[in-house]
Order: C-alpha cells, then sequence, then structure tokens
C-alpha cells in the first residue's frame, strides 16, 4: 500500500498530540486551581469509596472513559489515513477489440490529380470507424510507410491532412514523392500492395486484416510482384483487399484487373467517385469479426480505501456508542 498524499498522516498526528497536550494541560490547570471545599459534604465518604461496587463502578466509568479516548485517538489517525488516499498498484492488460486496416495509397503521377479526393474518402472513411486500428503506406516505385496502424484517431487525421496539403506544393520533389522513387518505373501496383499487406502486425493472431488500396491501376515498368500475385499473397495472409478505382466505368481492362484482384481476396472494387463507396467499404469491413488485441502489461496505482474507510466506520460508532453509554 501507498498514500498519494502520505503528509495528511502527519497532519492527523500532529492533531492527535496537540489534543493530548491541551487535555493534560486543562487537567493540571483545573487541578491547581480546584482549593475551594466541596459543595456538599458526604458523611464517611471514606468508607463508601471503600466498597466493593463503588470500586466497581469507578473502574467501569474509568474504562470507558479511556475507551473514548483511545477510539477517539484511533478515528483521528484512520480519518488521516484517509484522507491521504491510500492506493495499490495493480498490474492490467489492456485488451483492444478492434480490426486492422491498411491504407495504400498511389502516388505516382498518374494519380496526381484524384490523390487529394482519395485521401479525402480516407478521412470519410475514419469518421465511420471507431477503435480500429489504421495505418498508411504510399508507393510509387517504391512503397514507403507514412505512419503504422494505430488507434489514435487524432493523429491519424493530423497525418491525412499533412499528406494531402503535401499535393499543394512548386518544389521539383514534393513531401509525398519523398522516397517513393527508389527504384526503376513508376505505380508499381503489384509491389505496393504486397508491401502494404506486409505491414500488419501480430501475425501470429487470428485478426480481421483489411488493405484499402487507391491506384489507376496503370502499371509503368517492370515489378517484382504482379497485382494477381500480390493479391494471392494477400490472400495466403488472410488480408482482404478493397480497391478504390477513379477510373472505372472508364477503362473496362483496367477496372477488371482490379475486380478479379480484389476477389481473390474475399474484398471487392469500388469506384471513387460512387456516393455510397463509403459505406459499402465500411459495411464490408464491420462484416469481419472484430477480434481482441492485448496490449502491453501496465503497473498502475488505484485508490483503495474501502478497508480503512470501513475502519474508520466502526470505530466512530463504537465511540459514538461509548459516549452515549458514559452520557457525556
Amino acid at each position: 500500500m501507498a498514500l498519494n498524499t502520505w503528509w495528511l498522516v502527519l497532519v492527523a498526528v500532529g492533531v492527535l498530540i496537540v489534543s493530548i497536550g491541551v487535555g493534560i494541560l486543562l487537567g493540571w490547570r483545573r487541578r491547581g486551581s480546584d482549593t475551594r471545599a466541596p459543595s456538599a459534604l458526604v458523611s464517611r465518604a471514606e468508607r463508601l469509596r471503600t466498597l466493593p461496587a463503588f470500586r466497581a463502578a469507578v473502574r467501569r466509568r474509568m474504562g470507558l472513559l479511556s475507551g473514548i479516548l483511545a477510539l477517539g485517538a484511533i478515528a483521528v489517525l484512520l480519518g488521516g489515513v484517509v484522507a491521504a488516499r491510500p492506493m495499490s498498484a495493480q498490474t492490467v492488460q489492456p485488451v483492444n477489440t478492434s480490426r486492422d486496416i491498411m491504407l495504400c495509397l498511389d502516388v505516382s503521377g498518374s494519380m496526381s490529380e484524384v490523390d487529394v479526393e482519395v485521401l479525402e474518402v480516407f478521412r470519410e472513411l475514419l469518421d465511420g470507424f471507431d477503435g480500429e486500428r489504421i495505418g498508411l503506406t504510399i508507393f510509387n516505385s517504391s512503397p514507403v510507410q507514412v505512419f503504422p496502424l494505430t488507434d489514435d484517431y487524432v493523429f491519424i487525421r493530423e497525418q491525412l491532412e499533412r499528406v494531402q496539403q503535401s499535393f499543394d506544393y512548386t518544389s521539383e520533389t514534393p513531401e509525398h514523392w519523398v522516397g517513393t522513387l527508389n527504384g526503376p518505373g513508376a505505380s508499381l501496383i503489384g509491389d505496393g500492395l504486397a508491401a502494404c499487406a506486409m505491414r500488419f502486425d501480430h501475425l501470429d493472431e487470428e485478426r480481421s486484416r483489411s488493405v484499402i488500396l487507391a491506384t489507376d491501376n496503370e502499371l509503368a515498368g517492370a515489378s517484382i510482384l504482379t497485382l494477381e500475385e500480390a493479391a494471392a499473397y494477400s490472400a495466403a495472409n488472410g488480408v482482404r483487399v478493397y480497391a478504390l478505382n477513379p477510373v472505372q466505368g472508364k477503362d473496362a481492362e483496367v477496372s477488371e484487373q482490379l475486380v478479379r484482384a480484389t476477389q481473390i481476396t474475399g474484398g471487392q472494387s469500388y469506384a471513387l467517385r460512387d456516393t455510397t463507396t463509403v459505406g459499402d467499404i465500411i459495411t464490408e469491413i464491420e462484416k469481419q469479426e472484430a477480434t481482441a488485441l492485448k496490449g502491453q502489461a501496465q503497473v498502475v496505482w488505484v485508490d483503495t480505501p474501502n478497508l480503512w474507510m470501513a475502519a474508520l466506520l466502526v470505530v466512530v460508532l463504537g465511540f459514538l456508542v461509548l459516549v452515549w453509554r458514559v452520557r457525556l
């Protein structure tokens, strides 16, 4: 046990010592000033004091008075302990029941005109989730993790806004391109999807894992993995892929490739600008069962005044009973 404000116990002890000192001082003064004759003389008083019944009554009264003093002192000390907030350490392991979602954004040149819209859709998706762990990875010729899976939604909104603002640039190399051009080619969708699928943690646990892939599927260069191979890899690792396609309905071949790839994983492809896209993706992800993820065990201090308050209540009740019994 520990006390949050331990000095209050010292205050209680000081009050008790001062009270005892004042009581002793008043007793001495009263004894020293009591020189008057008693107002009523009792014949044979010495003999009366020798009677067994009288002595028993005196002992009983002295015992009750001593009990009152003792219980009063104990009550003061217990009150100090309660006021000092007794605390005890407890080990807790937080459990987060949620799903994991990796936002996967193609930032190649062909996507520049629609990436701001995609990020706006990502922010709308964020408003529809509660407690899900969300991360963001961007890619062009190479992938870059912007932030890992987290349930800090304030941080996530700040990062999405920062990336969105980076598209309003005047320099040759905008912020969102840094680290995404470390290789030949551009818009390597297969490699980008595989990199996003590899960003999930706790792989030894069965969890709902989803990738929301935003790309126009315009490959420029030789990638290590094709889109179909990356989708198969995602499916093998229990990751569902949901695609946001800005050219759906315009380029049938590109759109069909994305549809086939997402279906391999159990996901779907959606048109970027459909009014129901955000709601449909949220619904599909929420259909997957949320699982518990145990966090790191932590030691926390909690107030544990119950025992001390119960003891204080018992002592106070005993004090009141004795006061009533003595008729003070």
